[in-house]
């Protein structure tokens, strides 16, 4: 097939008809009519579907099964199929994304994505079959593209490939931050400094042991994030308006879903109930809560580094993290920790909107629920956000640390904590009261014991050394 000429003077359109009326369009615009009134209604993000490419990826792969399986069942022709699996494949490919204009949060249960989608890639096939765009008696957006179809089916399957495959950048991403802390891990491994529970000083630790025990924290969460999505392979395509398979012919659904399996590349199954998955939201709620785990995770990580570093002179200042920017517009001299601080902002934006899927998941009645749009803009945004600040807290801060040696050992040295490993040789008791005396007095540990002859030099040396204190590590 031939690609007709496209081009358009400025300023002219074309009208085009649907229920509510007439409406001129842009000439020069591969959407049509219910798109154009889509985005005239819902303005509320300023972010359009084509924000998320993954998306329109998405719901270009459902029309090209749908496509495949009506032509194989007869309902296509060879020329419609073979138009509109070629104007698939070029959205695939990232061509025309920007006429996806619809905003994200929309009335209608997906209504207005699924017809974007529709008429985009009815006005492609129209021209690579000869016609002008909006002659939709050739090739038309509801009987031809969407045919065998219901957005309650098409929309969501979308939104659930769309997410798989937002998740594999972001899992890219957190293998880079693990990789990275395990590597600090090693760097730090010699390094003897004081553990602290409830921000207290407990017993001696390495700084390597710290980074090692932030770079195991994260090590299950690919491991979640894929045990989510395999949730959100089971789809409800075929099933079309509330399951039961309405203007689909018999096999459909089945055939549809094995296209959609090779043309995406995921092992996509039909759900065993389609009424029920046609309203169920639980695969997006167990998908938000993996990344609110996640979430937690990363600030946490970030609290721990910002705390770490602080002062750095009157604070722990165990170790310093890379100066990015000035961090003061009245103190000179100031650098603050600007990477965790706004890694610990998207970890809150995640945990909030969280909730915010709970109540869209919890909100649906009978047999949908139209809250579609609010999960999957929340979903998607919150997996660009983590994977850009991750890469920002890896690239930026996380390779970059350095350790403060003296001040670790120093820390150590004046720490109370390390009576601890005493308890064995000079009992609690006695222990207690070496640890009350150096609270009172500012004295060292060591000190005491010694002046209380309570053991010799050698066996304080020995006791206290870093390989005594951490052999059971």
């Amino acid at each position: 097939m031939t690609i007709k000429s496209a081009t358009e003077p400025p300023n002219q359109t074309r009208i085009e008809q649907d229920l509510i009326g007439e409406q001129a369009v842009p000439a020069s615009a591969w959407y049509g009519i219910q798109t154009q009134r889509a985005q005239q209604n819902f303005d509320i993000t300023g972010l359009p579907i084509s924000h998320f490419p993954e998306l329109v990826r998405g719901l270009a792969m459902v029309k090209a099964a749908a496509a495949r399986a009506n032509h194989q069942l007869g309902l296509l022709t060879d020329d419609k199929a073979e138009a509109i699996q070629q104007a698939c494949s070029d959205l695939i490919r990232g061509d025309y994304h920007e006429q996806f204009i619809v905003d994200l949060i929309q009335g209608g249960a997906g209504t207005s994505s699924n017809m974007n989608a529709n008429e985009v890639i009815a006005n492609i096939g129209l021209v690579k079959m000869g016609y002008e765009k909006g002659e939709y008696r050739h090739l038309h957006p509801n009987n031809d593209i969407n045919r065998s179809q219901s957005t309650n089916d098409v929309y969501p399957t979308a939104a659930r490939l769309a997410i798989i495959f937002a998740a594999q950048s972001l899992k890219t991403v957190i293998s880079d931050l693990q990789h990275s802390l395990a590597a600090k891990g090693q760097e730090f491994a010699d390094i003897l400094k004081m553990g602290r529970t409830q921000m207290q000083d407990a017993v001696p630790m390495t700084l390597g042991q710290e980074f090692a025990a932030f770079s195991a924290d994260l090590s299950v969460e690919n491991g979640r994030l894929d045990e989510a999505c395999q949730q959100l392979c089971e789809v409800n395509l075929g099933g079309t308006a509330i399951g039961t398979g309405i203007n689909a012919p018999n096999g459909y659904a089945h055939l549809a879903v094995n296209e959609l399996a090779d043309i995406s590349g995921l092992p996509v199954s039909l759900a065993p109930n389609l009424i029920a998955a046609s309203a169920d939201m639980g695969a997006f709620v167990t998908f938000s809560s993996t990344l609110k785990r996640l979430a937690i995770k990363l600030s946490k990580l970030s609290n721990d580094l910002r705390l770490l570093s602080s002062g750095p002179r009157t604070g722990l200042g165990e170790i310093n993290l890379p100066a990015v920017q000035p961090g003061s517009s009245i103190m000179p001299g100031k650098v603050n920790p600007v990477i965790p601080e706004a890694m610990n902002q998207t970890a809150f934006q995640v945990m909030g909107t969280d909730m915010t899927v709970t109540l869209a998941a919890e909100a649906g009645q009978l047999q949908l629920n139209a809250m579609e749009p609010l999960i999957i803009f929340n979903l998607l945004n919150n997996c660009r956000m983590l994977e850009k600040s991750i890469r920002m807290l890896d690239e930026l801060c996380i390779r970059g640390i350095t350790a403060n040696k003296d001040r670790c050992a120093q820390h150590v040295e004046q720490s109370i904590g390390i009576v601890t490993a005493l308890v064995p040789h000079i009992g609690y008791d006695n222990a207690s009261r070496i640890a009350g005396r150096a609270l009172l007095t500012g004295q060292g540990v060591a000190e005491l014991v010694k002046q209380e002859q309570l053991l010799t030099d050698e066996q304080l040396a020995e006791i206290l050394s870093p390989k005594a204190m951490l052999q059971s590590a």
